[in-house]
């Protein structure tokens, strides 16, 4: 069993003709429950950003517009994710295994990651690495 972990939250998009990430947050999980708890709620986090009420008072009238029926829907997508316990149960299954686990969406201008591995395999590939590398 793996007893720590790394999560990340990234956003991906173009810029100058490169793709470019920025990263959304970071968490070092002491346990499998608060990686899996970590990356629902940075999920959801996600999903309320970019699907915001028109009626909150913050935004300036007529701010915010709908997107097209063509344009993929990733708060909905986000919220599913969350809401899926065969998902969790999927996630949490790949991480007690030691596997990189990595979920993505993406609308038509970004790709949203959330991203999780065991700080135990993280350490066992580097020393592996190191190992398999000659000093010649």
């Amino acid at each position: 069993m793996h007893d720590e972990f790394l999560c990340h939250v990234t956003a991906y998009g173009m810029c100058g003709g490169q793709r470019v990430g920025v990263p959304l947050g970071t968490y070092r999980a002491p346990t499998l429950a608060l990686a899996l708890w970590w990356m629902r709620d940075r999920a959801a986090w996600m999903a309320e950003r970019l699907d915001p009420q028109p009626e909150d008072p913050t935004f300036p009238p007529n701010s915010i517009a709908p997107v097209g029926d063509g344009v993929p829907d990733v708060p909905t997508m986000l919220r599913a994710w969350c809401g899926d316990s065969g998902q969790q149960e999927l996630v949490a299954e790949e991480l007690a295994a030691g596997k990189l686990v990595r979920v993505s969406t993406s609308d038509d201008t970004t790709e949203y990651e959330l991203l999780a591995e065991s700080v135990d395999a993280l350490r066992m590939h580097r020393t592996a690495a190191v190992l398999g590398t000659s000093a010649a």
